[in-house]
């Protein structure tokens, strides 16, 4: 078996069996492709059924001195699961990734937006622009429900339930969840479904896309970081901020607010509360304020 057939079929099973995301996939092929890189450079002539511990840890060990502890972790996640698929299917018998160890990674807390920021950022939008009311639509959605930039940028029209307030969003490993518009989000979504996007030409392919460019196709997720990032220079947010900090802050505003974190996990489309856990770290003051409020040495 050689690498582009043994890729071609892995890419296959990571759409097929474990319906994976295009975004998914495309980062597994990433890190086939730099072990199939380096094996060319070192010229070392071993097929996928069969390269050695030994040559899988020389490229970890390479890797490691350019690469992050995150990167390196995923790297090694994803020729691990490469080679399990090709075990899998019965083309090898071990799995030379399985005594290499990934890096220890500290849990990075996200960046938020507190109220104030966003409700800045939003007034830095030209609704007079002819994307303004897309874009103000845009904001409120990802900060309304909380959505993964990848879920905003496929939203169909046929999953918006107006009259329910509800989305219907497909979130990774194709799994559905409903989430609440929200109020706001409800009304500037309305705005620009019925009044701007009624009236646009729309591409065949994209009639069902909700959110779209100037030309009527379905919008990228760069595009998404761009609107947000320079709306961040307008506002002087020193931040780095992006679409997923809308997503932190949705979820961490909740849970300032007495939300319970197994709703939150629902909403978010968390597999493991774990995942979710982690707002419980962001906010010290909001911690602080519980810890004076209802600890028993704190009381008067």
């Amino acid at each position: 078996m050689n690498w582009h057939q043994a890729l071609s079929d892995f890419q296959m099973y990571l759409k097929i069996e474990r319906g994976l995301s295009k975004n998914s996939i495309e980062n597994y092929t990433l890190d086939i492709q730099a072990f199939q890189n380096f094996l060319n450079s070192e010229k070392i002539n071993q097929t996928p059924t069969e390269c050695t511990q030994e040559v899988v840890k020389k490229f970890i060990y390479e890797t490691a001195k350019v690469l992050s502890s995150h990167t390196q972790a995923r790297r090694i996640a994803g020729l691990r699961s490469f080679f399990d698929y090709l075990i899998f299917e019965k083309y090898c018998a071990s799995n030379p990734t399985d005594l290499i160890e990934t890096p220890k990674l500290g849990r990075k807390i996200p960046d938020v937006l507190s109220l104030n920021e966003i409700e800045l950022l939003i007034e830095h939008l030209d609704l007079g622009h002819p994307q303004g009311h897309r874009n103000r639509a845009i904001l409120e959605t990802l900060y309304g429900s909380g959505l993964r930039v990848s879920e905003l940028i496929n939203l169909s029209l046929s999953n918006l339930f107006f009259k329910e307030s509800l989305i219907r969003v497909t979130g990774k490993g194709n799994k559905q969840r409903l989430v609440p518009m929200g109020v706001i989000a409800k009304k500037y979504l309305k705005i620009y479904v019925q009044n701007i996007r009624a009236i646009q030409k729309i591409q065949p392919e994209c009639q069902d896309i909700v959110f779209l460019n100037r030309n009527g196709k379905r919008l990228t997720r760069q595009m998404i970081f761009t609107l947000i990032r320079s709306l961040a220079l307008k506002a002087n947010i020193q931040k780095k901020i992006g679409p997923h900090t809308f997503r932190h802050s949705f979820a961490t505003h909740l849970l300032e607010n007495n939300a319970d974190l197994r709703t939150i996990q629902i909403l978010m489309g968390h597999e493991s509360i774990t995942t979710t856990e982690i707002y419980t770290h962001l906010d010290t003051h909001h911690l602080r304020s519980v810890v004076e409020q209802f600890h028993p040495r704190n009381r008067n």
